[in-house]
């Protein structure tokens, strides 16, 4: 059979049970049937086999058995199971609730919000429709009065006002639509404020309610009767317990019938105990009125107890009997341990040792394992003093020494009795928190979230010390470089940039386009010289001719004198 013909087959027995259950006039819900269809299914005292297809006798057998356990109304297992189921599909922690009534007042104020962002205002007349547009949109986000309320609308567009003119719409306008949204929502916070100090100061606070004293009232109002039936529930517990531990050591005690609707009964105010969420109470009356409203429906599943055990079986069972409350039976403890010597392979943790000790994430939400296994689902509290057993990256507490030792003798057995008795009786899954043996039984809030990460215990710790590594104040040469290769890596960039020129071009298509300037290094001033010039003096030449006219003597005698001086001599 396919996943999807299983499916089918799984909602047409769905579909079945809640039409019989109809038929004999009790209302179901689905998801109560759909739990109620696996836990007879896991039940071993059923005999189903989950390892082959169903046939028809065994789908009507399941009908049967799950109609049968529906319209038991005195069984106080089946009120359990309907207030887990009631509680799992209608409860949301406080910032899921707050983000999703967010998100409603996000969709309603959009249409007001995009009428204001989309406006285009041109005349003095459309201007000030679009500042009375954003005064009632400041009220409506605030939720401080009504913007039909003529006091309230005068008091907000006084405070507008004062700091946000109407002078200041033009620059408004002009912003995009995510700055105009950014911008009305610190309006709305600033006159929100002025409003709210105004009020404080006598002057002002028209139409706004004083949520202090409101929830003044309110919060005791809703949390006395909690706290009462968190009371009657815890000390019906106590009793119960009281009961269970007496039959277990006095077997021979008449009261063997009704020792199974003991523990049943036992296991549904421990799960109210559990419910109880007024401790996450704040100041929003929204969460609180949600929380209160879901306390006082989850009282219906309550009024089985007064049926099966009035006050008068109670006090004929109890007689003898000295009922312990859980802070007693740990106070009896306190001071008890485990010897770890005398475990060679489990490891224990105690407060003393281990840093995260209160962090721990303890197995069957804290109650003692050996009393789940052994005493046929006794819930006890365990003590995590007396030391917390590792086995198996899991943590398990107890309510004496002699139930740790026992149980560490060999855990696996005492756990697989556990999960056992929880087929047995399908509550014990939820409220033990056993879904990771039952994943088909996973609640609702945590189909798709992934299992629990449980912390991790540190039993050691890393320590470090610092000294002064530079006592006197650093002398640090930023340009310094040690390695030559650096050295010459930058000689080199510094002498390739020396040989690069700067190339422009400008076309005629471009010139007109963009300034375009090159930077180059000019040439150098520098001459040369190919020649030597020299000159040198000679003497002038002085040469004299004598007796060139004639004379008294009939022939001519010349006479030569050469007074040229030596060119030494110049």
């Amino acid at each position: 059979m396919s996943h999807s013909q299983a499916e089918s087959v799984i909602r047409n027995i769905i579909r079945e049970i809640g039409q019989e259950c109809a038929m004999k006039g009790q209302t179901v819900s689905e998801t109560l049937v759909a739990f109620m269809v696996k836990a007879v299914v896991l039940d071993p005292k059923n005999e189903f086999n989950v390892d082959r297809t169903l046939t028809k006798n065994d789908v009507q057998k399941l009908i049967k058995l799950c109609v049968g356990r529906l319209l038991d109304t005195a069984n106080p297992s089946l009120d359990t199971i309907k207030m887990q189921v009631y509680f799992d599909m209608n409860y949301t922690n406080r910032v899921e609730l707050l983000n999703e009534q967010h998100r409603i007042l996000e969709a309603r104020l959009a249409p007001v919000s995009r009428e204001i962002t989309d406006y285009r205002a041109r005349t003095r007349e459309e201007l000030e429709s679009l500042y009375r547009k954003i005064v009632s949109y400041v009220l409506l986000r605030s939720g401080l009065g009504s913007p039909t309320d003529i006091k309230v609308v005068r008091e907000a567009t006084a405070a507008l006002q004062s700091v946000f003119p109407q002078t200041e719409l033009g620059v408004f306008l002009s912003l995009n639509k995510k700055d105009k949204e950014r911008q009305l929502k610190e309006l709305t916070m600033i006159v929100t404020g002025i409003r709210l100090f105004n009020k404080e100061c006598g002057k002002g606070g028209e139409g706004i309610d004083d949520l202090p004293a409101i929830l003044n009232e309110a919060i005791p109002a809703a949390t006395q009767p909690i706290d009462a039936e968190l009371h009657a529930s815890q000390d019906l517990a106590y009793r119960y317990t009281a009961i269970l531990e007496i039959m277990q050591e006095s077997p021979q005690r008449n009261v063997e019938p009704r020792t199974s609707m003991l523990k049943e009964a036992l296991f549904n105010p421990i799960f109210v105990a559990l419910s109880n969420l007024w401790t996450s109470f704040q100041d929003e009356i929204l969460l609180l009125s949600f929380l209160t409203n879901l306390t006082v429906s989850l009282q219906q599943f309550l009024g089985i107890h007064a049926q099966l055990f009035p006050d008068d079986v109670m006090e004929s069972l109890l007689q003898g009997v000295t009922v312990k409350s859980d802070e007693q039976r740990i106070k009896e403890t306190m001071g008890i341990k485990v010897n770890v010597s005398d475990f060679k392979k489990q490891e224990w943790f105690f407060p003393e040792t281990t840093a995260n000790f209160d962090q721990l994430l303890i197995q069957y939400r804290g109650f003692c394992a050996l009393m789940l296994a052994e005493k046929d689902g006794l819930l006890l509290p365990g003590n995590p003093a007396i030391g917390i057993l590792k086995h198996k990256e899991k943590y398990y507490s107890f309510s004496s020494k002699e139930s740790a030792y026992a149980f560490a003798q060999n855990p696996d057995m005492f756990i697989q009795l556990i999960g056992d008795k929880a087929k047995e009786c399908a509550e014990l899954i939820q409220l033990l928190e056993l879904h990771h043996q039952f994943e088909s039984l996973a609640p609702y809030s945590q189909v798709g979230s992934g299992d629990k990460h449980s912390m991790k215990p540190i039993t050691k710790c890393d320590s470090s010390t610092q000294t002064d590594t530079h006592i006197l104040p650093p002398t640090i040469v930023k340009s310094y470089e040690w390695n030559e290769w650096e050295l010459r890596r930058k000689a080199i960039k510094l002498a390739n940039l020396r040989r690069k020129l700067t190339h422009s071009v400008q076309t005629i298509l471009s010139h007109m386009r963009r300034d375009n300037s090159t930077q180059v290094y000019l040439p150098k001033d520098f001459g040369t010289q190919t020649k030597l010039d020299n000159s040198s003096n000679v003497p002038r030449p002085q040469i004299f001719l004598a007796g060139l006219r004639g004379g008294s003597t009939p022939t001519t005698c010349m006479v030569k004198v050469n007074l040229t001086r030596a060119v030494d001599e110049t």
